[in-house]
């Protein structure tokens, strides 16, 4: 009974693995195979015989969500739906602390760009620091990455109802929608502010949510401080 639980689980994330693959618009084949390294952690719970059928079945393998402590524990693991976001910004740390507020379900996690943690998924997606610092980012799952309006109205998709319907925006052209986007982020330090350091690690009640947290509270650096 239990071999055949796990099996379903496997199949289960199996599928819904294909489904963000085929619908996602932009698709990284490194960032898949970083992600593909969890199914070790299903497979290695079912006999041989029953990860046999697995792979008669022809499915990818599967991605399983891990706690924090096991993700502690495997640090180059990546992560699904991670936000990665400009962590001395006024406007976008505000932004975060409403989404921390309004996913209930904590669907969504966070990493500041300033984190040696947001480095992995920089350098698998083939972007920069400052990619980012324009266009915020979020990394939805395997192979899957959104930036700027596009990464906004993804993680809405993910909060409960009402908020959920903001993703339904999707529908207006992107160029329009990052002419929007990009006009408020480029002004956004003058009509905002910022910070040296990260905001958040002044309200640090919220760091449990962070995959960067063990990184800032045990005073890890980027280039010397974390900033």
């Amino acid at each position: 009974m239990i071999r055949r639980v796990l099996l379903q689980n496997c199949q289960l994330q199996a599928v819904r693995l294909r489904a963000i693959s085929s619908s996602s618009p932009r698709l990284s084949l490194s960032l898949s195979r970083a992600f593909s390294a969890s199914a070790s952690t299903c497979r290695s719970s079912i006999a041989p015989d029953v990860a046999k059928r697995d792979d008669d079945l022809g499915l990818p393998k599967p991605v399983i969500p891990l706690s924090a402590s096991s993700v502690a524990a495997m640090p180059n693991l990546l992560q699904p739906r991670v936000l990665i976001y400009d962590g001395v910004c006024h406007l976008c740390h505000r932004g975060v602390k409403w989404v921390i507020k309004t996913d209930k379900y904590e669907k969504i996690k966070f990493c500041c760009l300033q984190s040696r943690a947001a480095e992995p998924y920089l350098r698998l997606l083939g972007l920069d620091r400052e990619d980012v610092r324009r266009r915020v980012l979020f990394v939805e799952g395997p192979g899957a990455y959104y930036q700027g309006s596009a990464a906004v109205l993804m993680v809405a998709s993910y909060l409960p109802f009402p908020y959920s319907a903001l993703s339904s925006l999707l529908i207006i052209p992107a160029p329009l929608r990052d002419a929007v986007y990009d006009y408020i982020a480029k002004n956004r330090y003058n009509w905002f502010g910022r910070e040296d350091k990260c905001i958040v690690m002044r309200e640090k009640e919220l760091l449990e949510r962070f995959i960067d947290r063990d990184e800032m509270f045990g005073g890890g650096t980027t280039g010397g401080q974390f900033f």
